[in-house]
């Protein structure tokens, strides 16, 4: 079975959940909501995968490892929605770019993945990418500017935590197959979720936080089902590919990113944005390449 139609089908979605996630946030959903929705949706459609062999779940680590990838994604995708909230899609897309480089470290140090030249080149070509997608705010600030707003910091923090998810799934991958992975990381992350988003919403009031509006309920459904698209296919990747190159070839998401941002969102610097993803797109090329 190839793994090429799963990759376009992880490249798509992630940037359509994020959409998704920015319009639910910019409707008053709060990040415990759209969380909380997610993982819920997603364990009643995965249950089943668990119970069909109870036996090969019982591995030594195997519940250690997802339950320790579901609370890195738990607090990732919390720090990005909050992100979203305050700065643009098509601004936040390329920092994922930075992704590659902090796994990179800890596959080589945890899974023995080698690390070659044409690597390090493709990731020098996806950091440069990302900069030219953040113009300066003012004259002679240069691309540093970005580390300022607080949207792009929330999304380094979360890009830090998603790449140790990555890594941790990918030792959850040696024990069992993608799908068993998956549901576990579905179930695990609505235990984690019951407790600290109940409180949150009852606090705030269910009537104010829960998608309830038709657009709102057909949002949080999309959300749903593009956020389990993309980590079913993140996980059956991550399975063929080492870490730092699947989580480079992601990057081919910035360029949908900057078109959603731009078509959806109305936001500023089109051009220069999509001109970076597109170097990022050649970096993640020569990423596969090392990894052939």
């Amino acid at each position: 079975m190839t793994v090429w139609p799963f990759l376009i089908v992880r490249v798509v979605s992630n940037p359509c959940s994020n959409a998704l996630q920015k319009w639910l946030a910019g409707q008053g959903v709060p990040s415990s909501a759209q969380l909380l929705l997610v993982h819920l949706g997603l364990s009643l459609v995965t249950l089943s995968l668990l119970l069909r062999d109870p036996l090969g779940i019982r591995i030594p680590g195997f519940w250690g490892w997802c339950g320790l990838s579901a609370a890195l994604a738990v607090a990732a995708n919390w720090l990005i929605i909050e992100a979203l909230r305050r700065s643009d899609l098509s601004l936040l897309g390329p920092i994922n770019a930075f992704k590659p480089v902090v796994s990179l470290l800890p596959g080589w140090i945890l899974l023995g993945e080698p690390l070659g030249i044409p690597a390090a080149f493709g990731i020098l070509l996806v950091l440069a990418g990302s900069l030219l997608l953040t113009p300066p705010r003012n004259p002679g600030q240069g691309s540093l500017a970005l580390l300022g707003d607080r949207g792009v910091q929330l999304r380094f923090l979360a890009l830090i935590l998603s790449a140790g998810e990555a890594v941790t799934l990918k030792r959850a991958l040696r024990l069992a197959d993608p799908l068993t992975v998956f549901a576990a990381w579905c179930l695990l992350g609505l235990l984690i979720l019951l407790p600290i988003a109940t409180r949150s919403l009852l606090g705030t009031g269910l009537s104010r936080t829960v998608p309830t509006r038709r657009r709102q309920s057909m949002a949080a459904l999309g959300l749903v089902t593009t956020t389990g698209l993309m980590q079913s296919c993140t996980l059956i990747t991550l399975a063929a590919f080492p870490v730092g190159a699947a989580l480079a070839l992601y990057q081919t998401s910035s360029i949908l990113t900057v078109l959603l941002g731009h078509a959806v969102f109305q936001e500023p610097h089109f051009r220069r944005r999509l001109g970076g993803a597109l170097v990022m797109a050649t970096g993640a090329a020569l990423l596969v390449l090392q990894a052939s």
